[in-house]
């Protein structure tokens, strides 16, 4: 294990190679007033591992550190029952100390440094105990088991006393999800229902959920956790992540990472933080996160809009950190489309739901996260090939989706006259599509006005189905042209009872069902038709649309979302997702208080209140891009090509 260590002014932080957790030091510090700390610290050096050693700062101490409270209204015999609930967590803290550093050199690979100033103490918090927090989280399960009991019902009811609106509890519910790290916030647990003894990896943070938080809280001034996110996922970055003696490439984010308590080698009364990351080789189906690194860069790119800070994003960790993102995304492989291929199960459906090959989900966040990239790399020897790579990519990536992914109702007519076989480098059906893939839903359900971008495209197959985080972020980000995008939305208004109907948003339209869903999804009983990503409602996708609306100037769109899932949300406890074909049922498996259902709906109100807010996550059409599409369109296939480079 390298040197690691914590100052009270200053932290280093350095990245190990290897598969056992690090000891990481926390980035910022922060100061609560709620806050007693009674310690005595010393120094000492403890050995790991052969001639590996790390110095920490040992702090025989108790911490008691008021979390945060909120107000309950439970029923109880036609009475009503207030009772406030403050989380006083003890906590025993090993807290590391570091060497005051400036500057740093780094490598691309495992064993790369990070280096940042803090300006704050990092004593603020603390390290948790395991047996205290099993301790702790047990005593509150079973005062909250009875207070449950007494009330004689198994769910709990919010009060509207003490709670202004609906957003005020939203956002008591957001920050009692937060997860701490040596005293400094660090992301959002996926769930927090204290009803619900089987959290599986609800309790860790996932990148992909973490996102609307961090936009919530970016949006309300609150940037150092999401700074704390951005460099702490940074450094599990570069960690050696294997699974049955296979590694992947270099720069693959995690999908998510738990805080634990570690005994400390040498002292068995102590015990030491650390960052737990999962890369798939744990999750479900064992798939890797692809769409993690995209999500941190766009997030990336909104904390310096947001907040003004770029020197964050300047930082010589950081612009590596992009690098390697973008040389794993761009090295060259056999696929002959611009198109990034994955697995099934690499993204927001991360189960078996046929999306496997060039999901339109992933290319969009693609397209996003290197216009993102693009934007905030900075000049560098060598990088010449890589930045030359990026442009090359958005404009063919660009150009395919626009021209391939799209269908209206013309474009649906002139699929049903194609002719196939056609061997020629001016074929009209280029991936030889058989008209009898049609499937009858679609001609009935295209209206006259309107289109959207497909699922996926492969040779021989068209996956017609309507995902809506694709479409949403291809507006978002300028993949689909303004005519797209208007039709996108032209097209949502029109199916509003399918897509919308009693809970947005549809996660995909239609649900595999029969034979189709036995084959596709290999009869997963989570995803039975109209359930979960099958064709489930997922109220998280109300960012993603009003995002989307603002950027198109239709916000009432959005409005009109906002309105409907305010009906219902709170008093159901803000599920996960929604069953049904109108989303009448809180889902089979859903988790309630689910942390990305709770931000998508502040994100969704915040915007709508702050229109001009939505700039730090849309990018305006590319005129470059424009130019070289209208160029593609028009050009010859059989061009001569310029001299290869590469990359990687």
């Amino acid at each position: 294990m390298s040197i690691m260590s914590m100052a009270t002014s200053e932290g280093v932080l350095q990245v190990l190679s290897g598969a056992a957790p690090w000891l990481l030091s926390s980035d910022l510090g922060s100061s609560n007033s709620d806050l007693a700390l009674y310690s005595k610290c010393h120094f000492k050096s403890v050995k790991k591992k052969g001639s590996r050693y790390f110095k920490s700062l040992k702090c025989s101490s108790m911490i008691r550190c008021h979390i945060g409270s909120y107000d309950y209204m439970r029923l109880v015999g036609g009475f009503d029952r207030n009772a406030a609930i403050n989380r006083l967590r003890l906590l025993g803290c090993k807290c590391q100390q570091a060497d005051h550093g400036s500057g740093v050199g780094m490598d691309e690979g495992n064993g790369a440094q990070f280096v940042d100033n803090a300006n704050e103490s990092n004593l603020s918090g603390s390290m948790n105990s395991p047996k205290m927090l099993e301790f702790e989280d047990s005593e509150r399960l079973k005062r909250e088991k009875e207070m449950l009991a007494s009330a004689g019902t198994g769910t709990t009811t919010f009060s509207k006393s003490g709670i202004d609106s609906i957003e005020d509890e939203a956002w008591s519910l957001l920050r009692d999800s937060m997860v701490y790290y040596c005293g400094s916030p660090i992301g959002t647990i996926a769930a927090n229902d204290p009803t619900d003894s089987g959290v599986l990896n609800y309790d860790q943070v996932f990148i992909r959920d973490f996102i609307p938080s961090g936009i919530a809280l970016l949006l309300k001034g609150e940037y150092d956790i999401v700074k704390n996110f951005i460099l702490h996922t940074l450094q599990l970055q570069s960690w050696e992540k294997t699974m049955d003696c296979h590694s992947p490439g270099q720069g693959l984010m995690p999908a998510s990472f738990k805080v634990r308590s570690a005994p400390l080698d040498g002292d068995d009364s102590a015990t030491v933080e650390v960052l737990d990351p999962d890369f798939g080789e744990a999750a479900i189906g064992r798939v890797a996160p692809v769409d993690s690194g995209l999500w941190w860069i766009i997030l990336l790119r909104a904390y310096g809009k947001c907040s003004g800070d770029l020197s964050l994003q300047d930082r010589i960790d950081v612009q590596t950190g992009i690098r390697m993102i973008l040389r794993l995304c761009l090295a060259d492989g056999f696929d002959m489309f611009p198109t990034l291929l994955v697995t099934d199960g690499s993204c927001m459906i991360d189960r078996r739901m046929g999306i496997h090959g060039h999901p339109l989900e992933i290319q969009s966040l693609f397209f996003s996260a290197l216009l993102s990239a693009r934007e905030m790399l900075t000049p560098e020897d060598g990088s010449d090939d890589l930045t030359r790579a990026l442009n090359n990519r958005l404009i063919a990536l660009s150009f395919h989706i626009r021209e391939y992914y799209w269908i209206d109702l013309v474009k649906v007519n002139e699929i049903y006259r194609y002719k196939t076989e056609e061997y020629s480098f001016d074929a009209v059906n280029k991936f030889n599509i058989y008209p009898d893939q049609i499937s009858p839903w679609l001609v009935e359900w295209m209206p006259h006005k309107g289109g959207y971008l497909i699922g996926n495209l492969q040779p021989a197959h068209m996956d017609f189905r309507f995902f809506s985080l694709g479409n949403f972020w291809a507006i978002v980000s300028g993949l689909a042209t303004t005519n797209q995008s208007h039709a996108i939305l032209d097209l949502i208004e029109a199916k509003w009872a399918d897509l919308v109907a009693e809970m947005p948003f549809k996660i995909c339209y239609p649900a595999l069902e029969g034979r189709e869903w036995q084959i596709i999804t290999g009869c997963d009983p989570k995803n039975t038709p109209w359930s979960y990503h099958n064709a489930g409602s997922w109220p998280t996708l109300l960012w993603q649309l009003t995002v989307a609306c603002i950027k198109m100037n239709r916000p009432e769109i959005a409005e009109k979302a906002v309105a409907v899932a305010e009906k219902r949300i709170s008093s159901d406890k803000w599920p996960e997702y929604y069953d049904s074909r109108k989303a009448r049922f809180i889902g089979k498996q859903a988790r309630l208080f689910q942390t990305w259902s709770i931000a998508g709906f502040l994100v969704a109100k915040l915007l709508l209140a702050d229109p001009n807010a939505a700039k730090m996550l849309t990018t305006e059409e590319d005129s470059e891009l424009v130019n070289a599409f209208s160029s593609l369109v028009c050009g010859n296939p059989r061009r001569k090509r310029g001299p290869k480079t590469y990359i990687v």
